[in-house]
């Protein structure tokens, strides 16, 4: 056991004077929590790497571009040595224990008076985490990250001080896999007390919640007189004034075809309060599972998301297919498997080649993930005999044979 451990402590540096020698990694990486912690910084060191130069550039740090020079500690609180030479580092940790500056060094930690302890943040609350005899950054980091995953997804909260989000969050679940939904998606999942769902939602999720947690799936919801989208409004707003914390839990993010601006707007007028957790959309995310890139260097400089649940000749659509058809770049389309019959010959009516290559991916990013390749002639008949079936992604364009080529 060691005879003096290291006494823990939170430096509030607003404002205050921090000195740092040398410009490489170190600085790099630790220079960022400085900046947000609002510290005054001076950077002494005749050359940095481009982050830190950019940090510079920027007006967040003060750069004196040339070597330490005795005197650069007046009037410091804090100081951080990191360059590559020891004879100086010594020299510069020497100054700081005559000035009473508390200094670390990145070269040699049983010559520092302060260790930078491994940090992390989750929602207010940050994480620290110091190895008793000497710092163990290894060892620190996986304790660190640990800790703070357990705070993100509420595997550490007690149910006894379990927070509520008050309210309804609007939160993007992803493309279907549950490991794609953000760190504060799985939280407020973690905080609910009734879950509504889409079906596209990441469903494995739902097996993790507690048993005391309502879920409702959306589309079994009665609608009665109601719409289908209103009556799930009026699940939220019923919920959400009984003063329970409410999720809504939707495929995808919340407004890429996810009428989410819808929902917000009806919880406005009722006076309830809403968050909105973005998701990771499928028209990137599936696409990338399948190997596809929706942009790709010398082939697609663009790409279109569209939805494909109205026929091109519905008077109801309101996308111009005319003028899809002239772009160079990828078109995704979502919602659209029982369309892409029409989607097809209206491209190539417009003037797409016939022969653009086509992708459909089933069930994007899950374990029934399948894709299926045809053409813009094809794509139609391709599809029927393929037994294609929704939720699915379609890629039109050249980027959906850039993986294959030699």
């Amino acid at each position: 056991m060691v005879e003096h451990p290291a006494y823990p402590v939170g430096l509030r540096l607003t404002g205050r004077r921090v000195v740092v020698v040398g410009g490489g990694q170190v600085a790099q990486r630790r220079l960022p929590a400085l900046i947000a912690a609002g510290a005054d910084i001076t950077l002494v060191s005749p050359s940095a790497t481009p982050s830190v130069e950019a940090m510079a550039d920027a007006g967040e740090i003060r750069w004196e571009r040339r070597r330490f020079e005795d005197g650069d500690l007046a009037d410091a609180w804090y100081a951080l040595v990191a360059t590559a030479d020891t004879e100086a580092n010594e020299r510069i940790s020497a100054e700081a224990e005559r000035s009473r500056v508390w200094c670390v060094r990145s070269d040699d930690a049983s010559a520092a008076t302060a260790w930078t302890p491994a940090t992390g943040r989750s929602e207010g609350v940050t994480v620290a985490v110091l190895t008793t005899d000497s710092p163990d950054p290894r060892r620190s980091a996986a304790i660190r990250d640990a800790v703070v995953e357990g705070l993100r997804d509420g595997t550490l909260v007690a149910p006894q001080q379990r927070t509520r989000t008050p309210g309804v969050s609007l939160v993007g679940g992803g493309p279907g896999d549950p490991d794609l939904i953000t760190v504060r998606g799985r939280r407020l999942l973690a905080e609910a007390d009734v879950v509504i769902a889409d079906r596209l939602g990441p469903r494995d999720l739902l097996d993790e919640l507690p048993p005391h947690v309502e879920v409702i799936d959306a589309a079994k919801i009665p609608y009665g007189r109601f719409m289908a989208q209103e009556a799930i409004n009026n699940a939220l707003i019923e919920h959400a004034k009984a003063g329970k914390a409410v999720v809504r839990l939707k495929g995808g993010d919340p407004y890429v075809f996810g009428r989410g601006m819808e929902e917000l707007q009806a919880l406005a007028e009722a006076g309830i309060t809403c968050t909105v957790v973005p998701g990771i959309s499928s028209s990137i995310s599936v696409p990338g599972a399948a190997g596809i890139p929706v942009t790709h260097r010398g082939v697609a400089h663009e790409f279109t998301v569209v939805s494909g649940h109205v026929a091109p000749d519905d008077p109801r659509s309101l996308v111009d297919w005319k003028s899809l058809a002239q772009l160079r770049g990828t078109l995704v389309i979502l919602m659209g498997v029982d369309k892409i019959g029409a989607i097809a010959q209206a491209l190539v009516t417009h003037g797409k080649d016939p022969g653009t290559p086509v992708a459909l991916v089933q069930e994007g990013t899950t374990a029934a993930q399948r894709r299926v390749d045809a053409t813009l002639g094809s794509v139609a008949e391709v599809a029927r005999a393929e037994e294609v079936k929704p939720p699915a992604v379609i890629v039109i364009g050249d980027v959906v044979t850039v993986n294959s080529r030699g």
